[in-house]
C-alpha cells in the first residue's frame, strides 16, 4: 500500500469502510495516524476491530482532527457529516486527497487525472494499457480498479493514471496533476448538484488544482470549450483535442474492435494525446491501440446464441452514454432485409427526463423492454415510436427479448439510468444481466469479461 510520514501522529476519522474507505484507513494506520473508523455494516467494521476506535464521527467532537475521510458516494449536499465537520473548520476529504498528500514521499513520478461525464473509464484504462504495453511502470486507480492507496508505490519514473469522478474531485484539494484531461461534459448527477453549471464547475476544479501541469481538453461540446477558453486566457499549458486528431495522426486504422464507434474514437483521441504528452512514440501508441481488450460492462459481448448477440452495456448510466450503443448497430441490408435489429433493455433509476441523445437512434431499435423505476417513463416516451414491452425486471426483459430476437439481431442492455433502484451498482446490474442471459439461453457467460468487449 501507499503510506506516508505526512500522516504520522495525526488524527483522522474515516466514514465508510468499504473499498476506498478501507484502503484509506489501512494506509493511515500503517503510516502511524490515529484513526476513528465507522461503517453501518458490521462486515465492513470487522477488519478494524481492535485496530482503531469504531465510532460514528457524527457523535464526535472533532477538535484537533486533521480531517474526515468519506466515500465519494456520500452526498455532500444532503448528508449531515458535511456541516458537522465544517463547523470545526475541517475539510471533508477523500482517498485521492490523501494520495495527493503522500506524493512528496513517493519516488519521482507523474500523475495523470482523467475526468468527464462519459468515456473516462475507457480513456483511463486505455491510457494505462498503452503505457503498460510500452513498458512504462504504471498503475490505474481512482474511480476504476483498486483504490489507489491500496496499491504498491511505483518506482522512479512511474505514472499513476487516475479516473476521477466529480464526487472525487469535490473531496480533493491539492492534487497537482502533471496531465489533467477532460473528455466531455453532459448533464449528469444533477441530484447532487444545484445546477448543471455547478456540476461542470466541479470538473473544472481538476485544472484549478494544477500548479505547472498541462490541461488536456477534448473541446467538442460547449461546456468543455468554455473551460478550455478560460484556461487559455490564463496562459496555462493547454492541449485541445478533437476526435478527428486520431485519423489525422494515422492512428484510426488498426484499433482494437473494442475501440470502434464514434464515442470510442473520442476516448482514443484523448488517450493518444495523453500518451504523446508523456513522451511515447506513435509506434508505441499504435501497438497499445491495437491490443486493447476493453472493460467489462461497457459494450461487453456476453455471448452469441442462435445468431443473436447479447451485449452488456450496464455502464451506460445516462442517455448520453447509452446513445452510442444504439448508434453502434444500425440496420444492415444483409440482415433481415435491413430491419431495425436492436432489442433495447432500458430503465433503472432515472437521472434525467426524456430520451436525450437516444432519441436520435430509435430507427435502430426493433423493440424496447423497459425496466426499473424509470420503466413507465420510458414506456410512455417510446410507445408509438418503437414496439415497447413493459417488463419491470431485467430477467423478464431478457426472456422476452430472447424469444423475439432473430438471427443477426442484438439484445442490448444499455439502461440510460443509474442502477440504485434495484442494484448496488452498475457492475451488479451487469453481472445480473450476464447471469440471466446464461440461464435463459443456456450459454456460458463466464471467463474473462475484458476479452468479450465488442463494438461492430
Amino acid at each position: 500500500m501507499i503510506t506516508s510520514p505526512a500522516f504520522a501522529g495525526k488524527r483522522y476519522a474515516v466514514l465508510g469502510l468499504a473499498r476506498s474507505g478501507a484502503a484509506a484507513a489501512e494506509a493511515l494506520i500503517a503510516s502511524g495516524a490515529e484513526v476513528i473508523g465507522w461503517d453501518r455494516q458490521d462486515v465492513a467494521r470487522e477488519p478494524f476491530v481492535g485496530r482503531c476506535r469504531l465510532i460514528d464521527p457524527l457523535e464526535l467532537d472533532l477538535t484537533g482532527f486533521a480531517g474526515v475521510v468519506v466515500s465519494p458516494g456520500v452526498p455532500l449536499n444532503s448528508h449531515p457529516i458535511a456541516p458537522h465537520v465544517w463547523q470545526y473548520g475541517l475539510p471533508v476529504i477523500g482517498d485521492i486527497e490523501l494520495f495527493a498528500a503522500a506524493r512528496a514521499h513517493l519516488p519521482p513520478h507523474r500523475v495523470v487525472g482523467i475526468t468527464g461525464t462519459n468515456g473516462k473509464s475507457t480513456t483511463t484504462a486505455l491510457t494505462h494499457h498503452i503505457l503498460e504495453s510500452a513498458g512504462v511502470p504504471c498503475v490505474m486507480g481512482g474511480n476504476i480498479g483498486d483504490p489507489i492507496l491500496g496499491q504498491d508505490p511505483l518506482p522512479e519514473g512511474g505514472v499513476y493514471v487516475l479516473e476521477l469522478s466529480s464526487f472525487q474531485i469535490d473531496l480533493t484539494f491539492t492534487l497537482d496533476c502533471d496531465i489533467a484531461a477532460l473528455t466531455n461534459i453532459t448533464p449528469d448527477h444533477l441530484d447532487r448538484y444545484a445546477s448543471f453549471e455547478a456540476y461542470a464547475a466541479s470538473k473544472e476544479r481538476l485544472f484549478a488544482m494544477q500548479q505547472t501541469g498541462t490541461a488536456l481538453i477534448c473541446d467538442e461540446d460547449e461546456p468543455t470549450r468554455a473551460i478550455a477558453d478560460r484556461l487559455a486566457a490564463t496562459g496555462k499549458p493547454l492541449v485541445r483535442v478533437k476526435t478527428a486528431d486520431l485519423e489525422a495522426a494515422g492512428l484510426a486504422e488498426g484499433r482494437s474492435p473494442s475501440l470502434a464507434g464514434p464515442h470510442n474514437a473520442q476516448n482514443a483521441a484523448v488517450a493518444v494525446a495523453i500518451c504523446r504528452q508523456l513522451g511515447l512514440t506513435d509506434a508505441q501508441i499504435a501497438h497499445g491501440l491495437a491490443t486493447y481488450r476493453g472493460l467489462p460492462h461497457r459494450m461487453e459481448r456476453v455471448c452469441e446464441v442462435d445468431g443473436v448477440t447479447y451485449i452488456n452495456d450496464s455502464k451506460a448510466t445516462n442517455a448520453a452514454s447509452a446513445a452510442p450503443a444504439l448508434a453502434a448497430f444500425p440496420p444492415d441490408p444483409a440482415i433481415n432485409d435491413g430491419a431495425p435489429r436492436i432489442h433495447w433493455i432500458v430503465g433503472g433509476l432515472p437521472k434525467e427526463d426524456g430520451l436525450g441523445a437516444c432519441a436520435d437512434h430509435l430507427g435502430n431499435v426493433a423493440a424496447a423492454y423497459t425496466v426499473g423505476e424509470a420503466g413507465p417513463m420510458f414506456a410512455d416516451l417510446l410507445e408509438g415510436q418503437v414496439l415497447t414491452h413493459r417488463c419491470e425486471l431485467i430477467s423478464e426483459a431478457v426472456r422476452r427479448a430472447a424469444e423475439a430476437a432473430r438471427p443477426g439481431e442484438v439484445v442490448l442492455l444499455s439502461p440510460a439510468c443509474a442502477s440504485y433502484d434495484q442494484f448496488r451498482d452498475y457492475e451488479k446490474r451487469g453481472t445480473h444481466f450476464r447471469q440471466m442471459v446464461g440461464v435463459i439461453t443456456g450459454c456460458d457467460p463466464c471467463g474473462d469479461a475484458a476479452s468479450r468487449s465488442i463494438l461492430p
